[in-house]
């Protein structure tokens, strides 16, 4: 197995299991952890008789993302069996996601209505993104005043827009955004072209952002294209937005700029001491079409280096964070190759990301996702770490979302929350 391509920039603790006991209660582990991870992925909507009240609603609880629970191992299945169970799970649901590009609440459209004042619709599907790109700048309008993230507005005012029916469905969303309203008081629509999730994480950690993160300071940072294209032959199959086909030596270039301008963006946010003015300053690089896109691709190489790194990790026998066996067991990515062509190239084109890459992408940034999730409100995963098990250090942004598929932003916490 090849070394590692940029030590320097990402950092774990390791360790080796030792003797064959060790390596059977490291495999019966990760198995129970897989299941546990995507059992969640497959439950339905589950009526709530619990009260709505303020006190109820904001003593909800964080709840990580993966448990490991030992006990819960399946005697009767051995090891190929419960990963044959969890690919078809995994496919199934994969299959169902890609389907739908919003939440459906019932088969009526009653349920959830449009807004009256006929605003941009920011959920749009594949189709119309699809037209867009191929539609010249001059048809499309120019991309400065580009809406990627709306005008914050009151979260409770929102909710009463987006959730006007009353089916079980709507009260559970209605519940969840209450809770929410108990720690904050707006809401941010970002806009659903298919890189919500890498938009609404990078908005929040620019806009909040004190320092330069030090993985970004690292030198190997303009180095990681060059060095992974001359290890790995198939990244050239790496496809950039509206760009494919590149050369291998136009590829390195263009991510090495992309990486460059994540630096500068982040190091200029950074720099800006007023939060207010730093806002300022974030809004109107989000408006800022071109730029901000490069700074998907450059988020989207780091996801793909951290996979390698944890791919090769767990190939050496290191000790890897669970939902990368997740993450690689699936069938369509059980190698970094196959991540890259079927999901990461994907994003932004046919689908988002995946409820097992908001791990990736947290650990890439070195950052913790605070995820609400609303359709599981009343339950302990209503609100969800990515990870579970995050570095103490790790600087944290909240995201909200209705299906784990498209995420908005919550803002203005509330002054007792933040006291």
């Amino acid at each position: 197995m090849e070394n590692q391509v940029s030590q320097g920039m990402f950092q774990r603790k390791t360790s080796k299991s030792t003797g064959p006991s060790a390596s059977a209660e490291e495999m019966q582990k990760k198995d129970t952890a897989m299941i546990n991870l995507t059992r969640h992925e497959k439950e339905k909507y589950i009526p709530s008789d619990e009260p709505s009240s303020a006190s109820a609603a904001g003593d909800q609880k964080e709840k990580p993302a993966l448990e490991t629970k030992k006990e819960h191992a399946h005697s009767g299945h051995g090891k190929a069996a419960q990963v044959h169970d969890l690919k078809a799970s995994l496919t199934s649901h994969d299959s169902h996601k890609n389907c739908e590009v919003k939440l459906s609440v019932s088969s009526s459209s009653s349920a959830k209505e449009s807004s009256v004042d006929n605003e941009e619709d920011m959920y749009r599907d594949a189709e119309e993104i699809e037209r867009e790109k191929v539609l010249p700048v001059c048809v499309r309008g120019s991309s400065e005043n580009k809406l990627s993230v709306a005008p914050e507005m009151d979260i409770i005012e929102y909710c009463q827009k987006e959730w006007r029916g009353n089916t079980e469905v709507a009260k559970r969303m209605k519940k969840g955004y209450e809770a929410v309203s108990q720690k904050f008081t707006s809401i941010r629509r970002v806009r659903g072209d298919n890189y919500c999730a890498l938009r609404a994480t990078l908005f929040q950690a620019l806009s909040q952002t004190s320092e330069l993160p030090d993985w970004l300071q690292s030198e190997d940072l303009t180095l990681l294209p060059e060095k992974l294209l001359s290890r790995y032959d198939w990244i050239k199959q790496w496809q950039l937005r509206q760009k494919l086909g590149r050369k291998m030596g136009e590829l390195t270039d263009e991510i090495k700029d992309y990486l460059i301008l994540l630096r500068k963006k982040w190091a200029s946010m950074s720099e800006i001491k007023s939060p207010v003015e730093r806002q300022a300053a974030c809004d109107e690089l989000f408006t800022n079409e071109e730029e901000e896109y490069c700074l998907y691709e450059a988020v989207k190489f780091l996801m793909l280096n951290t996979a390698i790194e944890l791919y090769d990790d767990d190939k050496k026998g290191k000790k890897v964070p669970v939902f990368s066996w997740l993450l690689f067991a699936r069938d369509t990515s059980s190698n970094p190759s196959q991540l890259m062509n079927n999901h990461l190239n994907q994003i932004g084109h046919t689908g988002g990301l995946e409820q097992v890459e908001m791990f990736l992408l947290a650990y890439a940034l070195q950052y913790t996702i605070r995820v609400y999730r609303l359709y599981k409100y009343s339950t302990d995963e209503f609100i969800t770490l990515y990870p579970n098990d995050p570095e103490e250090d790790w600087p944290v942004v909240t995201l909200i979302t209705e299906d784990d598929r498209h995420y908005n932003i919550p803002v203005r916490m509330c002054e007792e929350t933040s006291l």
